[in-house]
């Protein structure tokens, strides 16, 4: 039985600081919804109502043009192993570039530099909704894939921003992601 709330409680922090991976999906006005997977302890809860996660370099930019467009932001956590349950946050988000004056607010929070960091996506938490989780597979951690920072840091950061003018400025349906933009 699926259980809403207004914030995060404690055991809901505990729940997210404990999952190896969450999932984004955003949606803008007209043209198609993007869920993304993300790892690499990126994701950091920074009150009862807000959260973050640094965002790293991808094959497209969706998340950053959805939330230009409407800011609508959904991140699913479930668990794998242990207790199942499914844990929904519902919100506005907005992205947080380094030439932001609120990244020197926002970045610290997650340690030192990650090849490859893009930009950070910081989100107000207007619902929280617990499900069962009870059709969720159990399944085995073994790590994290270093190919990702591992293909960033051969590229070096002129690289890494030459792929970001290539692939990462518009998103799949033709949306500005304002990576770039001054």
């Amino acid at each position: 039985m699926a259980k809403f709330f207004t914030t995060l409680s404690e055991a809901h922090r505990d729940f997210i600081a404990a999952q190896k991976i969450f999932f984004t999906a955003s949606a803008p006005a007209t043209g198609r919804v993007n869920l993304s997977p993300k790892g690499m302890d990126t994701f950091r809860v920074l009150g009862p109502n807000r959260v973050a996660y640094l965002d790293a370099t991808g094959s497209g930019n969706e998340t950053a043009a959805h939330l230009a467009d409407n800011g609508r932001l959904t991140f699913m956590f479930c668990a794998f192993d242990g207790k199942p349950l499914i844990l929904r946050l519902y919100g506005r988000g907005r992205t947080v570039r380094p030439r932001d004056s609120a990244w020197a607010e926002f970045r610290p929070h997650f340690g030192p530099p990650m090849p490859g960091e893009r930009q950070l996506i910081v989100a107000e938490v207007e619902g929280v909704q617990t499900s069962c989780g009870f059709g969720i597979p159990f399944f085995d951690y073994q790590g994290e894939r270093t190919q990702l920072t591992d293909w960033a840091e051969a590229k070096g950061p002129d690289g890494v921003a030459a792929y970001w003018a290539e692939k990462n400025t518009r998103s799949i349906d033709g949306l500005p992601t304002g990576l770039l933009e001054s």
